[in-house]
């Protein structure tokens, strides 16, 4: 058989981009190399930060009161006395972050906490939506849930030896035979052999950090400092539970030297020798119960579509995982080009619509890239010349201006992308706003995952006729109260959430139709 897509690797980026597929219609296959979504059990080896287009996406289909409730933490905006709307979490009915006290840091820079206190009052509509803590396996079962209900095809088990790429597509091999694809996509991680096989470029940086972490059973664990990083002897170390009480302690300690051999395991005896030459004491690790290692490796495909050949998450760029940007990065990438690779393969859209996918999340890339490079290079950093540098990153970090930038950073908050001439609010997120009193809001017509028309005046459903059945017409928030007002301008919002046209007629609007969702149907 062949399929519109193949997906190669069923983590949270294949297993959201399969979503997206099959919400876009077409027959989609993902390959997995493991045969088991990884088990949670020590969650907090596996946790990852959930920024603000993440929350976004995820409240958009639905999706987000399931992660929210599976949240190892979740911090709610709705409870922060200095915001002004609530967070989509509570919107969902999603309760539980509400008797759970403000964490004394919101994010740090190279290991420099930001405190929450300091952060400015966003202004309305620009919220910093939360950054939730949820455990990677945790994230994957929702995930795999939901392509389970739409219908997705995933093989477990099904390790990818061998890609060839075709005029029309790409033939697929692993041990159980031969699978065609029109289109294929790699979210196989940084060592993709889809990347490799089809040729991308992957420039970039090599590492000068090792980071291992792990949960472990300590003989003393008062020798260690707890409470936040630690700098130590050529690196720094960090210990602690996750949360209150938490049993085994979690260990987290990173040595300014290149990395052993990926694959190998991290012993007892490594990770016991490291933590003492880091922490300067005789610490003794009685038990390893799970641990990883990781570097920094800095790495970035010059383009992220090669023909019918297309790179998602970390197949497309590396980098450290100080400030918690990966998985969220790939995420995007999902939802960026889920809808349009989706469009492409009914035959609705040009190829061509795929160039906006390099085009709008390369950029996205570079400046995570470039975040994660610049607190290298201060963590790394020693002598009185970067301790002073450090003085100096700190009191930035203590004042209103710094610290709000350096969360707004890591939350996403300022991403946009280049949609469009016009309005200046082209290009962003659009908000959740009500549709009526009886507690609708704007997202619920995204579960779907079709563009949507919101037309207050009524007056745009001629001009956007041709596009109905790729298209979801709302009469927006003043039509539907009756509140008698002037009618706001109509906007015409991607699949993905983001605005794309904003009129008070319907000047320019054909055009944003068929540049995002293809030819208008006769």
């Amino acid at each position: 058989m062949e399929y519109d897509v193949v997906v190669v690797g069923a983590g949270p980026v294949g297993l959201l981009l399969a979503c997206e597929l099959r919400l876009g219609g077409v027959e989609v296959l993902v390959l997995e190399r493991e045969d088991r979504v990884p088990a949670t059990r020590f969650g907090p080896m596996g946790a990852r930060s959930v920024n603000s287009p993440t929350v976004h996406a995820l409240h958009l289909r639905g999706l987000l009161p399931a992660v929210a409730a599976a949240a190892l933490t979740w911090i709610d905006p709705a409870d922060l006395d200095h915001l002004t709307t609530a967070h989509p979490a509570a919107a969902d009915g999603h309760e539980d972050a509400a008797d759970a006290p403000s964490p004394p840091f919101v994010g740090h820079f190279a290991g420099i906490p930001v405190r929450a206190d300091r952060l400015r009052p966003p202004e309305p509509g620009t919220q910093f939506l939360g950054a939730g803590v949820v455990a990677q396996g945790d994230l994957e079962t929702i995930l795999a849930a939901r392509a389970a209900e739409l219908g997705v095809e995933v093989r477990r088990g099904h390790e990818v030896t061998g890609v060839a790429v075709t005029a029309g597509g790409a033939e697929v091999t692993t041990g159980k035979g031969v699978t065609r694809a029109r289109w294929l996509v790699g979210t196989d991680g940084g060592r993709s052999l889809v990347r490799r096989a089809a040729g991308f470029d992957f420039p970039g940086v090599d590492p000068v950090f090792t980071g291992r972490q792990a949960l472990v059973d300590l003989a003393e664990p008062d020798v260690l400092v707890a409470g936040g990083w630690q700098t130590g002897h050529n690196g720094a170390y960090a210990v602690g539970g996750f949360g209150t009480g938490a049993e085994p302690t979690r260990v987290h300690v990173v040595e300014h030297t290149p990395p052993a051999p990926r694959d190998s395991p991290v012993t007892t005896a490594e990770l016991q020798d490291v933590l003492r030459r880091v922490s300067g004491t005789t610490v003794t690790i009685e038990k390893v119960h799970v641990a990883t290692r990781y570097a920094d490796t800095t790495r970035q495909a010059s383009t992220y579509r090669c023909g019918r050949v297309l790179l998602c998450g970390d197949a497309a760029h590396v980098h450290s995982p100080a400030g918690g940007q990966g998985m969220n990065l790939g995420l995007g990438d999902a939802m960026n080009l889920g809808w349009k690779l989706a469009a492409v393969a009914r035959g609705d859209a040009p190829a061509a619509l795929l160039d906006s996918y390099t085009a709008e999340r390369h950029p996205v890339g570079v400046r995570a890239l470039r975040w994660s490079l610049a607190q290298t290079a201060l963590s790394t950093a020693s002598g009185p010349r970067a301790d002073a540098l450090r003085d100096v990153v700190a009191d930035l970090l203590d004042t209103p201006d710094g610290a709000t930038y350096v969360v707004s950073t890591i939350g996403g908050d300022r991403q946009c992308y280049d949609a469009g001439a016009g309005d200046p609010r082209v290009g962003s997120r659009v908000s959740d706003v009500p549709l009526g009193g009886d507690g609708t809001t704007i997202a619920a017509a995204f579960h779907a995952g079709r563009a949507v028309l919101v037309d207050p005046a009524d007056a745009c459903a001629g001009a956007a006729a041709p596009w109905k059945d790729r298209l979801t017409l709302l009469p927006g928030p003043d039509a539907a109260t009756g509140a008698g007002a002037e009618a706001p301008p109509a906007v015409l919002v991607r699949p993905d959430g983001y605005l794309a046209w904003v009129g008070a007629d319907t000047c320019g609007l054909p055009e944003a139709l068929t540049r995002w969702l293809g030819p208008r149907h006769p």
